[in-house]
């Protein structure tokens, strides 16, 4: 079906396959049914990637190879924690995650900037965030890793100018951003403002939509993601990077433990729901 795009060619398609089943076969089933050639790897067969071993995932990447399917991106947790939580033992995640990417032979970790406490504002956590992220920076720049930040909603870096911020003081060649269009709009802010803001930065884009008035999550195009306008800017900007479908229209396994305050999807049935967003993404890459 990849024939038919006009727009973002050079763009790869990939996606959150373990939201069409836990189970990793039937994930790869579905993958071959419509042409997807990569996977941004969150978890298989109910086990999230951070918690794979070295020899889990060697099997895992044997699946993928004999399927033709390559990983563009480890979908970690890392950095999905509170500020407040023990960073020695998280460092020890990263480590055991960039690991994990080199099995995978992938240079991308999707990477987030921490839940802040309630009790603070964002502006008293700064230095702290940044503390932290530096060190993680570090460590990746070590094994070369990418971290890509994405802007997940009440971490530091989930408006576009505190994103912007992380950028101006870290990015580089281990520090890019992942732009997410529905999580932006969970938590009000404009996405096209936000692309304008961080156009330079972005090296990997997630795709989902989100109705504004209901933060609703609703197939690509059909919320207030102005996902067709900024894939325009996109492809005239050149970009080649992924765009990762990340549907979160059913209430696939692990949902809750991968938001705060999950709501519920109206629809069931995930494979029927992946479909959904995919032949969406389709039709605005068309």
């Amino acid at each position: 079906m990849n024939e038919i795009r006009k727009r973002l060619t050079n763009s790869p398609i990939s996606c959150f396959a373990d939201e069409i089943a836990a189970s990793l076969d039937r994930q790869i089933e579905v993958l071959q049914e419509l042409g997807i050639r990569y996977i941004e790897l969150r978890s298989a067969d109910g086990t999230n990637v951070s918690a794979f071993t070295p020899e889990y995932a060697r099997t895992v990447k044997q699946k993928l190879d004999a399927a033709g399917i390559r990983v563009s991106a480890i979908g970690s947790p890392v950095g999905k924690i509170n500020l407040e939580d023990d960073f020695k033992s998280h460092m020890k995640m990263l480590i055991a995650v960039e690991r994990l990417a080199d099995i995978f032979e992938t240079p991308y970790i999707r990477m987030f900037s921490f839940y802040l406490p309630e009790s603070r504002t964002p502006e008293s956590c700064r230095d702290e965030v940044l503390s932290r992220l530096e060190q993680m920076v570090a460590e990746a720049a070590k094994n070369r890793i990418i971290l890509l930040h994405e802007n997940e909603k009440a971490i530091y870096g989930d408006t576009a100018p505190r994103c912007l911020d992380l950028m101006k003081q870290l990015a580089g060649e281990t520090f890019r951003c992942t732009f997410d269009f529905a999580n932006f709009i969970e938590c009000g802010q404009d996405t096209l403002e936000a692309f304008h803001m961080l156009q330079p930065y972005i090296t990997y884009v997630h795709v989902k939509d989100c109705v504004q008035a209901t933060r609703e999550i609703v197939p690509a195009g059909q919320g207030d993601g102005k996902i067709s306008e900024i894939f325009t800017l996109l492809d005239r900007s050149g970009y080649e990077g992924f765009l990762s479908l990340e549907p979160h229209l059913a209430n696939f396994s692990g949902l809750n433990s991968l938001e705060k305050d999950a709501a519920v999807r109206a629809e069931n049935d995930t494979e029927r729901a992946f479909h959904i967003a995919y032949r969406a993404l389709m039709q605005l890459l068309s």
